[in-house]
């Protein structure tokens, strides 16, 4: 049983399918072209963040819902915001110490084999 309704959504589906298959494309040929890193960046994110939001708006019904949405994501948002901010003592501030007993071991090793290539290249 079809009503009218359900019969114009699926070209739009379709439609939206296509984008999502072009925005796919773009985003390989981001990569396969030779470009800078951040603009290479911008374009891979900026069709990544267009394919999101068109299967959140039709395949995820987003389009069609009202304001209580925009209530539903306030958690979201506050947790997304919150746990970096909680997390910079630990991570973002180097309060640990970054004296570690390889550190020396690694810069004798470093020497040995500068002073080993030096008196190699002095024989030939």
């Amino acid at each position: 049983m079809h009503d009218e309704h359900s019969q114009h959504e699926h070209p739009k589906y379709a439609v939206i399918f296509g984008a999502l298959c072009v925005f796919t494309l773009i985003s390989i040929m981001a990569d396969v072209v030779d470009l800078s890193w951040g603009v290479k960046v911008v374009a891979v994110l900026s069709v990544a963040t267009c394919k999101a939001l068109c299967v959140m708006a039709w395949f995820m019904h987003l389009k069609f819902e009202r304001g209580w949405k925009y209530v539903l994501l306030a958690p979201t948002t506050i947790l997304a915001l919150g746990l970096p901010l909680a997390l910079t003592p630990d991570i973002g501030e180097h309060y640990y110490t970054q004296d570690v007993p390889q550190s020396a071991d690694y810069a004798e090793h470093e020497a040995r084999a500068a002073a080993h290539h030096g008196s190699a290249a002095a024989e030939h």
